[in-house]
């Protein structure tokens, strides 16, 4: 049985609980981070490699304290200091072409500036380049040099032993001397940790592709750097079949299972949640999220709070969506399944279908994060008519079906009713 849903009259006292359980003073004397570190007199850009379909954040770490706002400024690594643009002006406004926006989505969902940081939202190959942090009078700050990479493999391995742990992948490339030019190699992060508890789950470790040179751009690198990701704008134009070739991420998944860990509560939530009816063995409340979406699109779900080195898993309904039954045995560069958990964890529908509506669960490190109730609804675009829908048949056929069936049950009531008159007339006259 559920619990009782709160009293209006409770919801002022629920707040007040809240409130006071969750209330944070902020430290009065605070510093401003910039005001203590000065931009480095050189502009020099940061390597920094990702797996396509996470969020990236590139903070600006310095500025000058009377810059209030910033701008960031993007461009493809083999491009010139001409083909520069503005991703956002000093309001935060997007510049870029609508089209570069994979499946559809809005550009100002995929780009934003908070803190002075730029968010980018489901990240691609194509955001590869250099990112400048810098003023509207296009006084440059700091700069990013961005790679991002997409998964080529996909692995799933029963147990994560100690020679696969240290193992790198290498591949050498020279003109026939002692010491080559590079060296490309897999540099595998921690695996994370088990995506569920207290049912089987899986664990994720992502792979990146680097490479060692002595030859690096100096502009790129600081000091005595000899490393850099295998898409990275430090790379000689001689290394240029290195990216278009060998340049690729992977990813390795295994199986895990844990058990869950009770998580201590304060007096008064216990008290708050005993008083609602809640007993001490019921699970943790998660926040709950309403989306509705038209059919035969597609759909991304994210799981909120997530960032790219978290393990996050999906359940739909009661069912847990794993990896290595949508993603067994196909390439990462074949078509993919109409729902399967991206590289950037998210849960992608290609596309949402009316049977897809319903409630689905997102996981994060461990401990379910999200409820989100799906409804997904049939939907016709401009120019089409009812009749050209594929599941107008059927639905004519229900309904001329249940119309029927009145009609039958309303002819059968007069029948009835017709035959009782008639029988209770008779009656009436036999007895006169």
């Amino acid at each position: 049985m559920p619990p009782p849903s709160p009293s209006p009259i409770l919801l002022p006292l629920l707040l007040i609980l809240c409130l006071e359980v969750l209330s944070y003073e902020a430290p009065e004397d605070k510093q401003d981070v910039f005001a203590g570190k000065a931009c480095p007199a050189f502009l020099s850009f940061t390597n920094a490699a990702y797996l396509a379909g996470v969020t990236v954040e590139l903070p600006c770490h310095c500025k000058p304290e009377q810059i209030q706002s910033v701008v960031w400024f993007f461009r493809k690594h083999l491009g010139g200091s001409k083909e520069t643009r503005a991703l956002t002006d000093h309001h935060g406004n997007s510049l870029l072409d609508l089209l570069s926006v994979p499946h559809s989505g809005d550009l100002r969902s995929r780009f934003s500036i908070r803190l002075f940081s730029l968010l980018i939202f489901r990240a691609g190959p194509d955001d590869s380049g250099i990112y400048i942090c810098g003023s509207a009078h296009k006084d440059f700050f700091y700069g990013y040099d961005l790679d991002i990479q997409e998964a080529r493999t996909l692995s799933f391995t029963p147990r994560l032993t100690h020679e696969s742990r240290s193992k790198k992948k290498k591949e050498s490339q020279g003109l026939g001397s002692s010491q080559p030019l590079y060296q490309v190699f897999t540099s595998f992060r921690p695996w994370t940790v088990c995506d569920r508890c207290g049912v089987p789950g899986e664990q994720v470790r992502v792979g990146l592709c680097y490479v060692h040179s002595l030859y690096l751009h100096v502009r790129y690198r600081r000091a005595n750097q000899t490393v850099a990701s295998c898409g990275s704008g430090a790379l000689p134009k001689a290394f240029g079949k290195l990216k278009q070739s060998r340049a690729g991420a992977e990813l390795e998944v295994k199986s895990c299972q844990v058990a869950c860990q009770t998580q201590a509560t304060s007096s008064k939530i216990r008290s708050l949640m005993a008083f609602l009816g809640y007993n001490s063995a019921s699970s943790s409340v998660v926040p709950v999220f309403y989306l509705s979406h038209p059919a035969d699109r597609v759909l991304t779900l994210g799981c909120p709070g997530a960032h790219p080195n978290m393990a996050v898993a999906w359940d739909q309904g009661t069912k847990p969506i794993y990896r290595d039954e949508h993603l067994a045995g196909r390439k990462l560069s074949t078509t993919p399944p109409r729902l399967m958990i991206d590289t950037g964890h998210h849960l992608v529908f290609t596309p949402a279908k009316t049977q897809d509506s319903g409630n689905y669960y997102c996981w994060l490190q461990g401990q379910r994060a999200a409820e989100i109730h799906l409804l997904v609804y049939a939907h016709l675009g401009r120019g089409q008519s009812v009749t050209s829908h594929p599941d107008f048949p059927t639905a004519m056929k229900t309904v001329l079906k249940s119309y029927a069936a009145m009609t039958a049950v309303f002819c059968l009531l007069l029948l009835g009713r017709a035959v009782f008159r008639h029988l209770r007339n008779a009656a009436e006259t036999h007895s006169d």
